[in-house]
């Protein structure tokens, strides 16, 4: 179920971060505010409007957004070259973001504002593309159908104990493909299939083409266990707070990889014919006002470090995180789909 926020609730989140932009005397608007940027966006619109709507009331600079899937939208960009009138990438997935940074179709980015914002473990090494919030593949249960010590990685789900009870997005899914990225990396072909082929067996036909019905498909106790990003939990329980659903965050026992993180992010253009505008965006993204928004109406770990996450997430010190490198999640991205296809995953 889709978290609604009301109205009065998100002008009040959006007003109180531009009155802190405009109180830092970061954003105001200027000549430039006579542009209007064409985004392409493989976020939701419902989560990336709102920002870019708070964007726009700062600096009067106006955006049309194009929303589709992050790989049609890589796959348009080397297809329309230099002729696009695309003028920055948002994604949800580091991957995408970086097989767009080898292809060319990004600009390398100079700035101290991003520098000083975003880790660099969470942007290109030249900043081509930056990350603006972190999400976690976790594993959501029923609290009434599964006890939490009863899993302590996500490999354990591919134990025959599990036939029948749990749910998983289909192959399609970037997650899908990022975590399965991750467990290659991790522990090799080998291993990667094995736990592929048992994920598939024990969810039969519990495979679903969004995360958010894998939520409720466990909180009306459909199936016992899911595997989603961390947001889709916290968007349904700030709806439906009576839900019997909990977050397990997988594989913190020693020895095990930490838990499987990909970010969201935002990249320029490289034949943009706005970059004064389309900076100013980027600029506004990893402002901590900009990233407060991406924490209150996401449910997404903010990558500013002085930013915090929601209170009901789980405290991001408290528990850690494979050390995968996101630029390696494109190097992998075609063994994965690869494996992915020969074990049948649909």
């Amino acid at each position: 179920m889709p978290l609604v926020y009301s109205l009065p609730a998100l002008q009040r989140t959006i007003l109180s971060s531009l009155v802190l932009l405009f109180a830092a005397g970061i954003f105001a608007p200027s000549a430039s505010a006579a542009d209007t940027l064409t985004v392409y966006s493989g976020r939701g619109e419902r989560l990336i409007k709102p920002v870019l709507d708070a964007f726009t009331a700062n600096t009067g600079i106006q955006i049309e957004l194009l929303s589709s899937g992050t790989t049609e939208l890589v796959n348009r960009l080397k297809a329309e070259g230099d002729r696009t009138s695309a003028d920055l990438l948002i994604t949800n997935d580091a991957g995408s973001l970086e097989l767009a940074r080898t292809a060319g179709l990004l600009r390398p980015l100079n700035m101290r504002e991003i520098d000083r914002a975003i880790p660099s473990q969470f942007r290109a090494p030249d900043n081509a593309w930056v990350g603006l919030s972190g999400r976690f593949w976790i594993v959501v249960y029923n609290r009434t159908m599964v006890e939490p010590n009863q899993v302590k990685s996500l490999l354990d789900l591919a134990d025959p104990k599990w036939k029948d009870k749990i749910a998983i997005p289909n192959s399609g899914s970037e997650y899908l493909q990022a975590g399965v990225s991750v467990i290659l990396s991790t522990y090799g072909e080998e291993k990667t299939r094995q736990f592929l082929q048992g994920l598939k067996s024990n969810a039969d036909t519990q495979i679903y083409q969004k995360s958010s019905q894998i939520v409720e498909a466990v909180a009306k106790g459909q199936v016992p266990l899911g595997i989603v990003n961390h947001y889709y939990v916290y968007r349904y329980l700030a709806t439906q707070p009576e839900a019997p659903i909990a977050v397990l965050m997988p594989d913190q026992q020693e020895g095990g990889m930490g838990a499987i993180m990909n970010v969201a992010g935002v990249g320029i253009i490289k034949s943009t014919k706005h970059l004064d505008s389309a900076k100013l965006l980027v600029e506004f993204l990893v402002a901590q006002a900009g990233q407060k928004l991406f924490a209150d109406l996401d449910k997404e770990y903010p990558l500013h470090p002085d930013v915090k996450a929601d209170p009901a997430l789980a405290e991001r010190k408290s528990f850690r995180a494979a050390q995968v490198p996101l630029t390696k999640l494109a190097e992998l991205r075609e063994p994965t789909l690869t494996l992915i296809e020969q074990v049948g995953l649909r």
